[in-house]
């Protein structure tokens, strides 16, 4: 089980998704521009712009924040340059961490994860040395009382997934990246909005954590996650959903 993706299946399911839309906005906005001036700003043309603009109009950005933002990347428009840089560590309990950022000043940016990671228990990593624990994988989130089991399995497979987990309340269904667009359609095909749709670091082994180091582990994880200059975590911890549930 995924505990990272039981964390963002909570957060979704109490709405802290709409409570935080400006910090959602600014990541997604980064984002855009990043993968336009790196990729082109023809969705159509670049899957990775494709796959930002999919999750911008999921989330109700307005039509003209978007272009704007691939007008930017593409220097159409003048704009802030971002540095993509991923980061690894270690928090409570030995959970490893993949923290990706997009920054204008990365001398700020490590000071400062480097700075929430020892308030929690945790440190920064050397490179790669937990990178070897992740594959980058599509991973799409769907609730359990909002699909029927088969029909999901059934689509997903259908349209290129590679398998699906039980997680808790909700289906993980795992794809290689070049199959995440279709998947992600197959699924809205069937009625459904994912609770989370994207391209992850997916763990391939998980750390068990209970108690303090639990506790620990989701402030951390919050912590970082609410960064400005963070555009995702992902971890390899499994908390039971209970644990999750008290402190979101």
């Amino acid at each position: 089980m995924s505990g990272h993706s039981k964390w963002h299946t909570i957060k979704h399911k109490k709405g802290a998704a709409d409570a935080k839309r400006g910090k959602i906005f600014t990541r997604l906005i980064k984002e855009l521009t990043v993968a336009a001036r790196s990729g082109g700003g023809d969705p159509d043309m670049n899957p990775r712009l494709r796959t930002i603009v999919a999750e911008a109009k999921a989330n109700n950005m307005p039509r003209e924040n978007i272009e704007r933002a691939i007008r930017r990347g593409t220097g159409e428009e003048p704009g802030v340059s971002y540095e993509e840089i991923m980061y690894e560590g270690y928090g409570p309990g030995g959970v490893a961490l993949m923290i990706q950022t997009l920054t204008d000043n990365k001398n700020r940016t490590v000071g400062e994860i480097r700075h929430l990671l020892a308030k929690y228990n945790g440190n920064l990593a050397a490179e790669n040395s937990v990178a070897w624990m992740f594959s980058r994988k599509g991973q799409v989130l769907v609730e359990k009382n909002k699909v029927d089991e088969e029909k999901l399995l059934s689509a997903a497979l259908d349209a290129g997934a590679d398998d699906m987990n039980d997680d808790g309340s909700a289906w993980e269904v795992v794809c290689s990246p070049e199959s995440f667009d279709a998947v992600r359609e197959a699924v809205k095909g069937l009625g459904v909005e994912p609770a989370s749709a994207e391209v992850a670091m997916i763990p391939q082994n998980y750390v068990k954590l209970t108690g303090k180091d639990a506790q620990q582990m989701l402030k951390l994880f919050e912590a970082v996650d609410d960064h400005d200059d963070v555009q995702h975590v992902w971890a390899n911890f499994d908390i039971e959903e209970k644990e999750i549930e008290a402190l979101a």
